[in-house]
C-alpha cells in the first residue's frame, strides 16, 4: 500500500530516495578521508578539480571566498596549486558538502583554526640547544666587532699621520677634455 504525498510522489519512493541520499553521504565521507594526493610539487586546476570531485569554476569561486586558498599563477596565467592548496580545497569541500557549513561559516572555522595553530606555535619554548648556540653566536659577533673596531682605529691613525698638520688647500680639479676639444 502506498500513500501519495502532496508533490505526487509515493511515500515508498521518498523513503527509498532518503536511504540513497544517506548511503551516498557516507561513501563521500569515506572518499574524502581516503583521497590520495599524488606526490607532486604543483597541480593544475583540472587535476585539483578531479581530486576534489568538483568543477574548476567551483575552485575559482572558492579562491575568491577563502583567503587561505591562493594558488600561484604561472607566466601564462595557469593556476598552479601546491599540496597545501589541494589539502585546503579538500578541507573546504568537506566543510561545505559533508559538514553542512555555509561559506561564511567555513571561512570563520578556517580562520579560527589558523589562529589556534599560531597560538600553539608561539607557546612552545625554544629548544635548549638553540639558546646555547645563540649565546655562542653572540660571543663570536662581539669578538668580530672588537677586531673590526681595532682595525678601524689603526686605519684612522695611519690616515691622520699621513695628513699634513696645516690645512689643505683645495685645488680646482681640471676636467679632461671632452670630445670637441673644449
Amino acid at each position: 500500500m502506498s500513500y501519495t504525498l502532496r508533490d505526487g510522489r509515493s511515500r515508498a519512493i521518498r523513503v527509498f530516495m532518503q536511504k540513497q541520499k544517506h548511503t551516498s553521504q557516507r561513501s563521500s565521507r569515506q572518499e574524502a578521508a581516503t583521497t590520495a594526493i599524488p606526490d607532486k610539487l604543483y597541480f593544475r586546476i583540472g587535476e585539483v578539480a578531479r581530486l576534489c570531485k568538483v568543477q574548476s569554476y567551483v575552485l575559482r569561486f572558492w579562491e575568491s571566498e577563502f583567503p587561505q586558498l591562493k594558488p600561484n599563477k604561472s607566466g601564462t596565467g595557469q593556476r598552479l596549486y601546491r599540496r597545501r592548496d589541494v589539502e585546503m580545497a579538500l578541507q573546504v569541500k568537506h566543510l561545505l558538502h559533508e559538514e553542512g557549513y555555509t561559506i561564511a561559516g567555513a571561512r570563520q572555522f578556517l580562520l579560527s583554526e589558523a589562529r589556534d595553530a599560531r597560538k600553539e606555535n608561539r607557546s612552545q619554548p625554544d629548544l635548549p640547544l638553540k639558546t646555547a648556540s645563540k649565546e655562542r653566536d653572540t660571543d663570536k659577533n662581539r669578538q668580530r666587532l672588537q677586531r673590526l673596531r681595532m682595525e678601524l682605529n689603526d686605519l684612522l691613525e695611519m690616515l691622520s699621520a699621513s695628513r699634513p698638520a696645516g690645512r689643505r688647500e683645495r685645488t680646482k680639479k681640471q676636467s679632461p677634455p671632452n670630445l670637441f676639444g673644449e
